[in-house]
């Protein structure tokens, strides 16, 4: 990066210069109508300038600067790295930024992030915040990892990608993915179908990571083999399951009994995650949540490992973090007055 000719740069807290040298690159790094540049200013409350491949990042602080230089820096680097660029790239990379800002994430304990690249058979997956950098490096050093947060924060989704990579790397021998059918109840009987035809619809989460991840050919050959199994949670007990990656989707809807059945089903060689949100338990009111439970008595245990997302990890459209939020505010007003 070289400044600007002609700018003064003697004020860094207030502006930055930035220079990129591939010309055909800029195009992708500006966005459509220079959408992208747009989202960074609205976002970070900065001001981009820009004259060639020259540009010029300007605010009333020094951080908000020092966030618009490492968001075009980082897109910019990703583009030179042959990936795409999307909106969907710029609001992680923003992300990165702003919490560099807060330190709510110890970047420094992380590993770089092509470390924290998940490859599978069809695509690589990327952390888009960094609440993702620390998940992505948890399901890397422990065997057994809990992921508590909203949806829409990636906490299946990545598992799988772990899941898949460390399959095809051989690391482990077969996939097993789980999830509490509990919406069903006892009512499973009066459902249209066979078995696999009355719990498909409780699963389908599972399926689509999946297909998300693997050619849907291999996915059907996986599955009619064993390599990968997609089932219930009741269909875990008694099991003893060894060299695989097991993961318990959904798991604030087990009970206490069946959390700790599952767990106990580690064997040897094996990782297991369990995902959930507590704010969406769909038990009895009487019946205590399996992953609160399980987070209480094991949180800290050497090889556990917990990561908790909140609403600014939502990837999906930016508005489901703002409808997140907006839930969030009505129960905490609701539990004040009450």
């Amino acid at each position: 990066m070289a400044p600007i000719p002609g700018v003064d740069n003697e004020n860094p807290s207030s502006s930055a210069s930035l220079s990129f040298e591939n010309h055909r690159l800029l195009p992708m790094l500006y966005g459509e109508h220079d959408a992208h540049l747009s989202r960074i200013e609205q976002q970070l409350g900065v001001n981009v300038a820009s004259r060639g491949n020259h540009m010029v990042v300007s605010a009333d602080n020094a951080k908000n600067v020092a966030a618009g230089r490492a968001v075009l820096e980082s897109l910019y680097a990703q583009l030179q790295d042959g990936r795409e660029v999307g909106m969907a790239q710029v609001d992680a990379a923003i992300r990165m930024a702003q919490h560099a800002q807060t330190g709510a994430v110890d970047q420094d304990a992380l590993p770089g992030m092509e470390e924290l690249v998940i490859k599978t058979m069809k695509k690589h997956v990327r952390p888009y915040s960094p609440g993702q950098a620390a998940y992505i490096h948890a399901l890397q050093m422990h065997d057994v990892v809990f992921a508590l947060g909203p949806a829409g924060t990636g906490k299946t989704y990545l598992a799988v990608a772990m899941a898949v990579s460390m399959f095809m790397h051989r690391r482990v021998e077969r996939i097993i993915l789980s999830r509490p059918a509990v919406e069903a109840g006892e009512r499973l009987g009066f459902l249209p179908g066979d078995l696999k035809e009355k719990i498909d619809p409780y699963l389908r989460p599972l399926y689509d990571a999946l297909f998300d991840m693997i050619p849907p050919e291999k996915v059907q050959h996986f599955l009619e083999t064993g390599a990968i199994e997609v089932a219930p949670l009741a269909f875990m007990r008694g099991r003893t399951l060894s060299n695989a990656f097991v993961i318990l989707d959904e798991s604030q809807n087990t009970t206490a009994t069946q959390m700790k059945m599952f767990l106990t089903r580690l064997g040897e060689h094996s990782r297991m995650v369990v995902t959930g949100d507590l704010t969406q338990v769909d038990l009895p009111r009487d019946v205590k949540s399996g992953l609160s439970d399980a987070i209480r008595k094991l949180e800290g245990i050497e090889g556990i490992a917990t990561t908790r997302f909140s609403d600014a990890d939502i990837v999906r459209h930016p508005l489901a973090a703002r409808i997140v939020q907006a839930y969030d505010e009505w129960d905490r007003k609701k539990k004040n007055n009450s």
